[in-house]
């Protein structure tokens, strides 16, 4: 008659299931404390995306309490149960606990649940953020060292402060004219970084009316602490005001406005130039030789992309507008002259440089 083989219990410790009980309430008790807290503790929420971001927050918070109770305590606690005895020899082979395939399937199976909920609870918030709900206002904010400036639509050069009107779906494209800085409305709970030749974009809905601050998270100089500009966030009609009289002639000098005298363009200073400020983003290949954007070297004679990708025809003063006016589309958004830094006799000079490149 075969001998049945009889597997030893798992010895878990005398008090192991008291301590249990222990982790769960007090994990309940943290998880309540960290959804029902005013957090981050001090700073408001000015508008979306800050509650969506802070939802986030509180599931990682709770989820990182319960973690955290569980490590810590049963590594206590085992520490304790299953210290070497004393007298015990240094060689002393502690409790053993082989072939325990429940225990490993859920130790595998709860974390791999939560980064599974996680990744889809992360990855829908980030495409909301990405992904346009009929914005209303687009803004672009630039950096330098050690300030901000912003352009507006129909408003003629830069101006030093953001203003925002309420309940109003906003796009910001940042960029920086010269080192790396970082974008930051910490009410908004919206970062981004700001890179010199690129453009990021963040997407915002203010709804609580006050000024703010817009700080540089990125160290970028020896006056980077100082770095901090005014975001206003006003009523529709104190938005329609301060607007028009900017419109109405106020803010720095950016670029163009007045006619591009494209024949008076230098190939050699735009090939400076576009190593400057395109290439990041541009080769002098042909269209579909891609960094960001298309590849430039054709653009008035590529017989396999006869427009441009605004679907103008490819013509030097087409090209002058979209280097002035910018562009935005399936690869992408190219800045502005403004945000570029470009004046018009930039703009010339780049358009003969191109023009140089189709000639080759």
């Amino acid at each position: 008659m075969a001998q049945r083989v009889v597997k030893p219990k798992t010895n878990l410790g005398p008090g192991f299931w008291p301590v249990t009980a222990f982790i769960a309430v007090l994990s309940a008790v943290m998880v309540y404390l960290v959804e029902t807290s005013p957090l981050p503790i001090g700073l408001i929420q000015a508008g979306a995306p800050a509650d969506s971001i802070d939802a986030l927050f509180r599931f990682l918070g709770a989820v990182a309490a319960v973690i955290f109770n569980i490590v810590v305590i049963y590594t206590i606690y085992f520490g304790i149960v299953f210290a070497r005895p004393k007298g015990a020899p240094p060689n002393t082979i502690g409790v053993q606990i082989h072939d325990a395939p429940v225990l490993e399937f859920w130790w595998t199976a709860i974390p791999t649940i939560l980064v599974v909920i996680l990744s889809i609870y992360s990855v829908k918030i980030w495409a909301d953020l990405q992904n346009s709900q009929g914005d209303v206002l687009t803004v672009e904010a630039i950096g330098y060292q050690f300030g901000f400036q912003f352009r507006y639509p129909k408003v003629k050069g830069l101006v030093n402060e953001m203003h925002l009107p309420l309940n109003t779906p906003t796009t910001i494209h940042v960029t920086s004219r010269d080192v790396i800085h970082g974008f930051w409305i910490p009410e908004l709970r919206m970062k981004a970084d700001m890179v010199p030749g690129l453009i990021n974009t963040i997407r915002v809905t203010p709804t609580v009316p006050g000024t703010y601050h817009i700080i540089c998270s990125e160290f970028c100089g020896v006056a980077h602490s100082a770095m901090d500009q005014k975001m206003v966030i006003e009523s529709q009609q104190a938005f329609a005001k301060w607007f028009a009289r900017q419109a109405g002639g106020s803010g720095s000098s950016g670029g163009g406005g007045t006619a591009i005298a494209i024949d008076k363009g230098h190939a050699d200073a735009g090939q400076k130039l576009f190593g400057q400020k395109c290439s990041a983003c541009h080769s002098v290949g042909p269209f579909d030789q891609k960094q960001v954007g298309p590849g430039l070297g054709k653009i008035f004679n590529d017989p396999a992309h006869p427009k441009l990708v605004n679907g103008d025809a490819p013509t030097p003063q087409n090209v002058a507008k979209i280097i002035q006016s910018g562009f935005q589309g399936d690869m992408g958004v190219m800045p502005s002259a403004q945000v570029n830094q470009l004046s018009n006799p930039d703009i010339a000079n780049l358009v003969a440089y191109l023009a140089s490149l189709s000639k080759k």
